[in-house]
């Protein structure tokens, strides 16, 4: 996993807005109180999930908060759901997400933590409400941030050319956490671009995704296809502006 990093998602454009929560450079959004997305997979020893599940399914979670109507301005009823300002104040601040893992009781005790628990083919990741950045429940600040990797026994599917693809960068290497908070910003970049109506879809479709890893050329051509591109602030394991993850969303393909 990653060591204690709070990886960002940076814009594929060179000149992000001035305001943008995207910019390495220090910038208004960092007077703002700091927090962070917490998100915990469930790792037993003995039978831990594949790392292509992983990525998967912490996408989706982060994918699933953000569309929770308990995010949203105002839930049925009329009246604002109980996370919506904490999630602005996130997505005003810098967009920082932190995985952490969690066995046993471990995963016991932060499951009764308000939060959503995502499954994949045999994942599961449970996402929180973001939390101050020097403010996290003692149940997720003893959780451990390193020490984890994980594989794949089996050559993961091919992903799925019809639906969203999170392709990660084949030249980059991260450990199984960053990865999964890349491909977290890179799921959420792609939500950011889509119409109420394509969210609504993506949304009541479960969130179908695959990840994948192209070859070289098909990289270069991706990162230069206008799609949206994570380009990674560089607190750990990786240079800063490396770009990380191509959010290929059909309904952003020109």
């Amino acid at each position: 996993m990653s060591s204690d990093s709070i990886p960002e998602a940076l814009p594929a454009a060179s000149e992000a807005p001035a305001d943008s929560p995207f910019r390495t450079e220090p910038t208004a959004r960092d007077e703002a109180p700091q927090f962070v997305l917490p998100l915990v997979v469930h790792l037993e020893k003995t039978d831990p999930p594949a790392r292509n599940d992983a990525l998967v399914t912490a996408a989706r979670a982060v994918l699933t908060i953000l569309a929770d109507p308990r995010s949203l301005g105002e839930e049925e009823g009329g009246a604002e759901g109980e996370w919506a300002q904490v999630m602005r104040d996130w997505q005003d601040a810098r967009i920082r997400k932190v995985v952490r893992r969690a066995r046993g009781a471990e995963w016991r005790k932060a499951s009764t933590l308000p939060g959503i628990t995502v499954t994949g083919d045999h994942a599961e990741v449970r996402v929180f409400p973001p939390v101050p950045l020097d403010g996290w429940p003692k149940e997720l600040a003893k959780l451990q941030v390193s020490g984890t990797d994980l594989d794949d026994p089996q050559a993961p599917p091919a992903p799925d050319l019809s639906g969203p693809v999170l392709w990660m960068n084949p030249d980059v290497t991260m450990s199984a956490g960053k990865a999964m908070a890349q491909a977290g910003h890179g799921a959420q970049l792609a939500w950011w671009e889509l119409s109420d109506t394509e969210r609504k879809a993506w949304r009541e479709a479960g969130f179908p995704l695959s990840v994948g890893t192209p070859d070289p050329a098909r990289w270069r051509e991706l990162t230069a296809s206008g799609l949206p591109v994570v380009r990674d602030a560089g607190f750990t394991e990786i240079a800063p502006g490396s770009c990380t993850v191509v959010a290929d969303h059909p309904a952003l393909r020109c």
